[in-house]
């Protein structure tokens, strides 16, 4: 059976259009650790977390897990945004003193939560002021900042009130990216078996 480039092109269209017509959701990874504190800091604290935004819903899902602290916890949140990619600091972008429902005063402890990135309950105030004053505009500013690598979440302790541990937000590549590169691999593969 021969399998034309055309119905391979055609396929590849097709599987392109039904992943662009859906909500996106981006997720990130983060590795907590006292040596990315800026300046670093001897924390042997540990921890590794996930970070989920859905443009749809606009919820941004936390996770984390650490343990180690040298000091006891005393808040949580994400920094944004650094002048350069995965380097410098920034002030504080989303709830402050800490999320809520964060583990305090503890030195190894788990979290999960959600923000609306709709509610200025999710922010701190004077990041949505220094981002044209809306919730819309910062939740614009807040994202564009975690996909350029100029976003971090800070776990702040009674040894490191500045950061005992923080971890950047990496992005991990989601499945329909993964998809695309395997079809455009495939169309390359066949085109190279039509031409031999």
């Amino acid at each position: 059976m021969r399998i034309s480039i055309k119905s391979v092109v055609f396929s590849g269209l097709l599987l392109l259009s039904s992943t662009q017509a859906r909500a996106a959701l981006f997720q990130y990874s983060v590795d907590f650790g006292g040596p990315n504190e800026s300046p670093a800091n001897s924390s042997l604290g540990v921890g590794t977390g996930t970070v989920s935004y859905d443009d749809n819903s606009h919820f941004l899902t936390l996770q984390a897990v650490f343990s180690g602290l040298t000091g006891t916890t005393t808040a949580s949140h994400i920094h944004a945004a650094t002048a350069l990619p995965f380097t410098g600091n920034a002030g504080v972008a989303t709830t402050v003193p800490s999320f809520l429902g964060f583990p305090l005063g503890v030195g190894s402890g788990s979290f999960l939560s959600s923000l609306d990135l709709t509610l200025a309950s999710s922010y701190n105030p004077n990041y949505v002021a220094a981002h044209g004053g809306t919730t819309l505009q910062a939740e614009a500013d807040l994202t564009a900042a975690m996909a350029a690598g100029k976003a971090y979440w800070n776990i702040h302790s009674t040894f490191a009130p500045g950061g005992e541990i923080r971890g950047f937000l990496v992005a991990v590549p989601e499945p329909s990216t993964l998809t695309l590169m395997l079809t455009g691999l495939g169309l390359l593969a066949a085109r190279r078996r039509v031409r031999v």
